[in-house]
């Protein structure tokens, strides 16, 4: 008989809140009031590279949005060598080809050593290697945690000087200083 009772309380439970409009109501504890109501959220910060090659042919794009776990980025290259390749944040928000010089070194406000594997820590421009297939084409989701889309706050790509997205000729071995032991820069996009 109890649990007739129980199951036929949890229904008429169920009932009541199916006939409510779905919110509940504040309690008070304390000089607190819970709020139940949501907020809208703020408006999402979003950015794109678009990336050239050696010879200043698009090869590919990578946008970039903000969410609240850090800066997604999703990059579809293509025309490129099968196989892994460094990819990295630049602090200088250029990309002339041939050697794509002009993007400066690796974004590092924080001034550390280069490599996810590196005892001394990584910096801010690290991004894990990236892997074209065999036909060349690169179909990437990364986020990095460490930097920000909001202009000019402390680790954002949108500086003054802006900043770059650099894809690397070979696999960045995540801990020689500075730059991985990734090689030549192949393809370059400006972070706007």
């Amino acid at each position: 008989m109890f649990k007739k009772q129980t199951a036929f309380g949890l229904l008429a439970l169920l009932a009541a809140y199916a006939c409510t409009d779905g919110t509940a109501a504040a309690s008070s504890y304390g000089p607190h009031d819970a709020h139940f109501a949501h907020s809208p959220s703020p408006a999402i910060a979003e950015a794109k590279a678009d990336l050239i090659d050696s010879n200043g042919k698009a090869v590919g794009t990578a946008t970039l949005k903000e969410q609240s776990d850090g800066v997604h980025i999703v990059l579809k290259a293509s025309g490129l060598t099968p196989g892994s390749h460094g990819f990295h944040f630049h602090a200088v928000g250029k990309c002339e080809p041939p050697g794509f010089e002009s993007a400066g070194a690796h974004f590092n406000p924080s001034g550390k050593e280069h490599g996810f594997e590196n005892p001394k820590g990584f910096h801010f421009g690290d991004l894990p290697n990236v892997i074209a297939d065999a036909s060349g084409n690169i179909d990437a989701k990364i986020i990095s945690k460490n930097v920000t889309l909001v202009k000019n706050a402390p680790g954002s790509l949108l500086s003054s000087e802006g900043s770059a997205l650099i894809i690397h000729e070979k696999t960045d071995d995540y801990k020689t200083d500075p730059s991985g032991n990734s090689g030549n820069r192949i393809a370059c996009g400006v972070i706007k």
